[in-house]
């Protein structure tokens, strides 16, 4: 063979397999909605840096199929706004994009390949899971592939996009990364589908009741966000990329920015109300103060009384945890606590600074966050904050009552900077409920109890709801005029740039599971 007829012979494998399974399959993957595997890289990465790697794999095993160069994954690597990263996109368009071993260990090289250079691993998930003619071959090529999402875990930022649907086995690979994104309408996650629960627990439920992308992204808090289809999706992973580091030794790119350093928001002065109980939106605070108020927020529709999410400060990269008291007044719960948890650790692998935004009136009571394991749960916030090594800035914008005054990022957890709003309360508890402990046999012999009570809350919230006792003893470093928060954030951030802090030498922590 002439080396002409060896280059055709090349460019017609490399055709071949960039049709992956064909073109009728590809058109019905339109069909549905759905790009193919490498339209899906060709939005993620900046246009001409893709390296594609193992196009030409093969199935090796006898199984009286046709076999598809590449077998059912496209893998490589390019670059995301100059940046390296290591891609793998399942082709739904081979055998519904089934694992092979062929398949994961084309899978693995690539997680192994960005653990080993340093660069963030991006999974495009569209597959029917587990190819069954390969039995124990294709379950052992799916473990192999947790084991590197464990080992690269807090190493490299770990990404996986749902496309398409993700079942049974296949979706434990997800759950190990970093952030899991899903698309409405035409992804879904699930341990056992809708024939199975009907078969075992007589239920009824669609794909879409059970595992899509709004009931992930509301109710389990699996995904971490729901898109609008996959070009939305996409290009919110790019987004993200851009606030974080691309591997633990880094730290997070800085943006410059046109905004002001030194702007002050006046608004600010007005926006917590004078009525301790009256709600207002934590978002409009963050969006005030942060750069260009751009502010990329993470799991926005599930455990919305705290809110978390990344934005920049000054040009630099920063994680927000924040309070809502537009969502049950901002109290503490399960999710909310293993939401905000999950959080700071992973701003805390990757040397993401976190801010603080307080306004927490305890922990939601009740029988039902008891008996689910409030206490184990709650502590996991508390674990999270006091391991935290990066810098963090507290700001107390209204309520920090009891306990959940320490575990919001308080000094005494190695907080670095505590301020306070003049409007801050922070106490053991609540006024109201102050009074009826402390008082409550002068209560039950007044003439007027509930005159009385009313005098007494006057009392103690003068006395103790306000944020001078705690600066008395140095709990809060400064209480600052509202207005001016984004300058002192910004300065702040600043000094604690070269902060060193580390944690006994362990194997690894217990952390409240």
């Amino acid at each position: 063979m002439s080396n002409e007829e060896k280059l055709a012979l090349l460019d017609a494998r490399e055709r071949e397999a960039e049709l992956g399974g064909g073109p009728e399959r590809i058109e019905r993957q339109h069909a549905a909605g759905k790009l193919t595997a490498r339209e899906r890289i060709d939005l993620l990465l900046d246009p001409g840096t893709f390296v594609e790697t193992d196009r030409f794999v093969l199935d090796q095993h006898e199984t009286g199929q046709k076999k598809f160069y590449g077998d059912g994954v496209v893998t490589g690597y390019g670059r995301v706004d100059g940046r390296l990263v290591y891609v793998f996109s399942q082709d739904f368009t081979v055998y519904g994009g089934s694992l092979s071993q062929a398949f994961a260990k084309k899978v693995c090289k690539i997680m192994d390949l960005a653990a080993r250079n340093g660069a963030p691993v991006i999974g495009l998930n569209d597959s029917g899971g587990a190819r069954i003619q390969e039995g124990v071959e294709s379950l052992a090529g799916y473990a192999d592939i947790f084991l590197r999402n464990v080992m690269s875990s807090g190493v490299v930022p770990q990404i996986s996009a749902i496309l398409g649907p993700c079942a049974g086995g296949a979706v434990y690979s997800p759950a190990l990364t970093d952030f899991i994104f899903m698309v409405k309408d035409t992804s879904y996650m699930f341990i056992t589908g809708p024939d199975v629960i009907k078969t075992v627990t007589h239920e009824e439920v669609t794909k879409e009741e059970l595992g899509g992308a709004m009931t992930h992204a509301s109710k389990s808090g699996v995904a971490h966000f729901a898109a609008e289809d996959e070009e939305h999706c996409i290009a919110m992973i790019r987004e993200l990329l851009g606030y974080i580091p691309q591997n633990n030794l880094e730290d997070p790119p800085v943006r410059p920015t046109e905004d002001p350093e030194d702007r002050c928001e006046e608004s600010l002065k007005t926006l917590v109300p004078d009525n301790p109980n009256k709600p207002y939106e934590m978002k409009e605070l963050i969006r005030l103060v942060v750069d260009d108020g751009n502010f990329l927020e993470v799991h926005e529709a599930y455990a919305t009384n705290i809110i978390v999410g990344f934005a920049r400060l000054g040009g630099q990269s920063v994680g927000i945890v924040a309070n809502n008291p537009a969502s049950l007044a901002g109290t503490l719960d399960i999710d909310s606590s293993i939401k905000a948890a999950r959080f700071v650790r992973f701003c805390d692998c990757f040397n993401i600074p976190l801010v603080t935004f307080v306004d927490v009136p305890g922990f939601l009571p009740g029988t039902d966050q008891e008996w689910r394991g409030i206490i184990n749960h709650g502590a996991k916030l508390l674990y999270a904050f006091c391991e935290a090594t990066v810098p963090k800035v507290t700001v107390i914008t209204r309520k920090a009552y009891g306990g959940a005054y320490d575990v919001m990022s308080s000094k005494h957890i190695r907080g670095d900077i505590n301020v306070a709003f003049p409007t801050a309360e922070i106490a053991v508890m609540g006024p109201d409920g102050a009074v009826n402990i402390i008082y409550r046999k002068e209560l039950a012999e007044a003439a007027d109890p509930v005159a009385r009570k009313a005098e007494l809350v006057e009392e103690y919230r003068d006395k103790f709801a306000n944020p001078y006792k705690a600066a008395e003893l140095g709990y809060i470093d400064a209480i600052i005029h509202p207005e001016q928060t984004r300058p002192f954030l910004i300065q702040a951030l600043r000094t604690l740039e070269n902060k060193r802090d580390q944690n006994p030498p362990k194997k690894h922590g217990n952390i409240p599971l």
